[in-house]
């Protein structure tokens, strides 16, 4: 039973990316909807895991949660806006969130300013900047390119957790993660470079990416930074000593559990789209 909730809640997340990046040319609201409840969602499970003795405000909560998906908003009217102002006023939604969290936060004389304005600005950062910055990737690529992204995401995933659940033999930073092993990492990167060919040679005109080696560094880039980022929640996690991030999704646990790989992958692609293949452009 909690295998067929997790396929099925896995089929449900990956099916609501896929149709809201293939809808952002053209209807974009499901790709505002869903990434913003992802910000949310993933940012109220940071303070969550985050809080000390003194518990976070609802209100400040909420203007975490407002802050996170301004910055989201923002970014895609930067590179999305239909006019010139829309596309000059992306950093608003931001400057508003600094202005009004800060000022919200003289009003709690109970509360140690230092950390919670920590919990804040760390979740924004965390959570929030790396999805926004999908808005960059899709702008300086292509929506189908970002699509890939995710795939690569996907097929590392499946690849490390089933390699490292058959050979899985010398552990890879147990002092953060027992369970990972370096055959695990291997045979995700072996499962990516695989996923890159196959792009390449039988769906190169859905992608339509033009160079072997494009794909191929794309999924080495994804491969590499997805461990990173797995390994940088199970550090936050054990720091907070929590299993899972969250309760959300069966089998999964929570929502940031399911992206924590996304949240260092899209910087890194970014750069790698920007820095190694400004061809792309």
């Amino acid at each position: 039973m909690n295998l067929i909730k997790r396929i099925l809640t896995g089929a449900i997340y990956i099916a609501l990316i896929v149709l809201a990046i293939l809808l952002l040319d053209n209807s974009p609201v499901m790709y505002l909807l869903v990434f913003s409840l992802f910000i949310v969602l993933g940012i109220g499970e940071m303070i969550t895991m985050a809080k000390d003795d003194a518990t976070q405000s609802w209100l400040v909560n909420v203007i975490d949660m407002f802050g996170g998906v301004g910055l989201f908003v923002g970014f895609y009217l930067h590179y999305y806006g239909t006019t010139m102002q829309s596309r000059a006023m992306w950093l608003l939604p931001l400057v508003c969130y600094i202005l009004l969290r800060t000022i919200v936060q003289l009003y709690r004389p109970r509360q140690n300013a230092v950390h919670s304005f920590e919990r804040s600005y760390f979740s924004l950062g965390y959570v929030a900047l790396p999805i926004a910055l999908l808005n960059s990737i899709a702008s300086i690529s292509a929506p189908r390119l970002l699509l890939g992204m995710f795939m690569f995401i996907w097929l590392y995933d499946t690849g490390a957790y089933c390699v490292g659940m058959l050979l899985g033999r010398h552990r890879l930073f147990e002092r953060i993660s027992p369970k990972k092993s370096w055959e695990g990492v291997i045979g995700g990167v072996a499962v990516c470079v695989a996923g890159a060919f196959a792009s390449h040679y039988w769906f190169d005109e859905f992608f339509q990416v033009p160079e072997l080696m494009t794909w191929v560094g794309l999924s080495v880039v994804v491969a590499v930074f997805a461990t990173f980022g797995d390994l940088v929640e199970s550090l936050i996690k054990r720091t907070v000593g929590v299993k899972d991030s969250g309760t959300l999704l069966p089998g999964h646990g929570g929502i940031l559990d399911r992206i924590d790989s996304l949240l260092l992958v899209s910087p890194a692609v970014l750069l790698y789209l920007t820095l190694i293949v400004p061809n792309i452009h």
